[in-house]
């Protein structure tokens, strides 16, 4: 089977009529929320063949889904938890992720080192990656290894040698969480979804049974307000749910939120060059750490502490990237690393169930579902890999209140750009756009990078380049423009952060390369949009307060 293109426009141009229809519409569901739940859920209902709004206040995956260890994992750590119907569900759920999204869906080999003093023995842990291996269903090629103290020295020869007793190899899967969301959001507009970014709630009407029947709707690009009727309107807020909540007639009652804050530390690949990604105890402390190489780089983390500040703009602190280095420096202790390595950074909040008496570390990532009152179903909880699992149950529930009998058909739906049989046509694919490749002077590297984003839907990034091989000579300008104009044509980017920062992944994975790229970038998109020199400019302040944000910590 070829591989399906993205061949639905996605972008600013059609933005005043998906208003218009928004707003003359009666839809069956309403999402609030362009975060992977609300994405999922909404792909999930048009898939059904419902009428379908999802409407998001910043950016898609702005908040936690483009700020997560993006990663695609069982929850080896949840084992410990005793949580094993959690294990079972996410970890068959990473096999069907990856089989709708091999693309960005990669398997990644991942050691667990099994130190003296550690959370578990070799037995444990031999028996944690039997049982973690059996509840998730893992295909044999991908079965859990153990190793004796001087292979596992062998297989990464930067860990610590004294206390090293053995180790475990496994997989996981290494995902770009940002690009996952917004692959779902591509298809679920393929079955007739209208999504539209910046577009912010701003308060609830209700008929005279005091059922919600309208949600008030700001377009924040170009300060309009609009309405928008559903017969269901769902709650897909992430670390916003209780703030939406707050607007409905019942408030936050009952069950409510606690944020935990998880930071990422990026430094470059060869100042801790890993020959696969490693899951490791801290010591003195439940909490585990990932190293992962990706590309360039590795990155590292995460953190787990309770959040009560802004919702919008968590940053890491000085004492969140001294815990990360300092259990980096122990675990592999000939690295040295320092605060001036880091190259970037990101921070994000986790959606906890709040439960009195318990640490945030100790909280379930179980999801939950309120409902309120007014009609308004609110989901909060839940891990990405779950995201489909998530969706399928909400949607169950909006067929129940609509008395629709329509099943869920995502388990084998290929995501935009990702209808590849297997793990060799996705290969076979990448080697013949390396030939195309060298017509625009692009690196396999490059062309690599991209297939990891974009999947199939790369044929439309080399035809753009072969469009500007005229007129831009420089290939590196080249190949960013032709990947700009993809996003903004097909991917629905608005401003210069979307770009940089989700659709791309560059200030993350590449900041060091974007001081000299910014501002080409923002005078592209000026030209392809029609900013005024007002809008490049708030584009460029807006960009590079993010471009300081990510290592503000150095200067605390």
């Amino acid at each position: 089977m070829d591989p399906r293109h993205s061949t639905v426009k996605f972008s600013l141009s059609q933005r005043s009529t998906d208003f218009e229809q928004i707003s003359a519409k009666a839809f069956d569901l309403l999402v609030i929320g362009g975060g992977i739940t609300g994405a999922g859920i909404a792909l999930d209902a048009a898939q059904r063949g419902l009428k379908v709004v999802l409407l998001e206040k910043k950016d898609y995956a702005w908040g936690t889904s483009s700020r997560s260890t993006k990663l695609i994992h069982g929850g080896l750590r949840y084992l410990k938890q005793l949580e094993f119907k959690l294990v079972h569900e996410v970890g068959t759920e990473r096999a069907i992720v990856h089989r709708n999204a091999r693309h960005i869906v990669i398997p990644e080999k991942m050691l667990l080192p099994i130190m003296e003093g550690g959370s578990l023995s070799k037995n444990m842990s031999s028996l944690a990656l039997w049982v973690y291996d059996w509840l998730a269903g893992v295909d044999n090629s991908e079965r859990r290894k153990m190793l004796s103290a001087a292979d596992t020295a062998r297989a990464e020869p930067l860990l610590r040698r004294d206390g090293l007793k053995a180790g475990g190899l496994y997989f996981e899967y290494r995902t770009d969480d940002a690009r996952l969301t917004t692959e779902i959001i591509k298809t679920a507009i393929e079955f007739g979804a209208i999504c539209l970014n910046y577009a912010e709630i701003s308060g609830f009407e209700y008929n005279s049974e005091n059922q919600i029947k309208t949600a008030v709707v700001k377009d924040k690009l170009h300060e309009k307000e609009f309405k928008v009727s559903a017969k269901v309107i769902v709650n897909a807020a992430g670390p916003w749910v209780d703030t939406l909540r707050a607007l409905d007639t019942e408030g936050v009652k009952g069950k409510r939120l606690q944020l935990s804050k998880g930071v990422h530390l990026v430094i470059p690949r060869e100042k801790l060059p890993l020959k696969q990604s490693v899951y490791f105890d801290v010591n003195n402390d439940k909490r585990m750490i990932f190293a992962i190489p990706r590309e360039n780089v590795t990155y590292l983390g995460t953190t787990d502490t309770n959040y009560s500040g802004s919702a919008d703009h968590p940053e890491p602190t000085a004492e969140d990237v001294n815990y990360i280095i300092a259990a980096v420096n122990e675990m592999f202790p000939t690295i040295l690393l320092k605060t001036e390595d880091v190259i970037s950074s990101w921070s994000g909040l986790r959606p906890l169930i709040h439960q009195e008496g318990k640490s945030v570390s100790e909280l379930s990532r179980k999801d939950e579902i309120f409902l309120a009152k007014s009609g308004l179903i609110s989901i909060a909880g839940g891990k990405l890999t779950g995201y489909r699992k998530m969706a399928e149950k909400v949607v169950n529930l909006v067929c129940k209140k609509l008395d629709r009998k329509l099943a869920c058909g995502t388990k084998n739906l290929k995501l935009s750009g990702a209808d590849f049989e297997s793990n060799e046509a996705l290969d076979k694919f990448y080697n013949l756009r390396c030939g195309y490749a060298k017509q625009i002077s692009a690196s396999q590297l490059e062309i690599k990078s991209l297939l990891n984003r974009y999947g199939a839907n790369i044929d439309l990034i080399i035809a753009n380049a072969f469009e500007l091989y005229q007129s831009e000579h420089d290939p590196v300008k080249r190949l960013l423009l032709a990947e700009l104009y993809y996003c903004i044509d097909f991917e629905q980017v608005a401003r210069l952060c979307d770009f940089l920062i989700r659709r791309s992944g560059r200030l993350y994975f590449d900041r060091p390369a974007l001081e000299n790229q910014y501002h080409f970038v923002a005078d592209a998109m000026a030209k392809k949009l029609n900013w005024s020199s007002d809008e490049t400019k708030e584009n460029i302040l807006e960009f590079e307060i993010e471009y300081k944000r990510v290592l503000a910590f150095k200067n605390a």
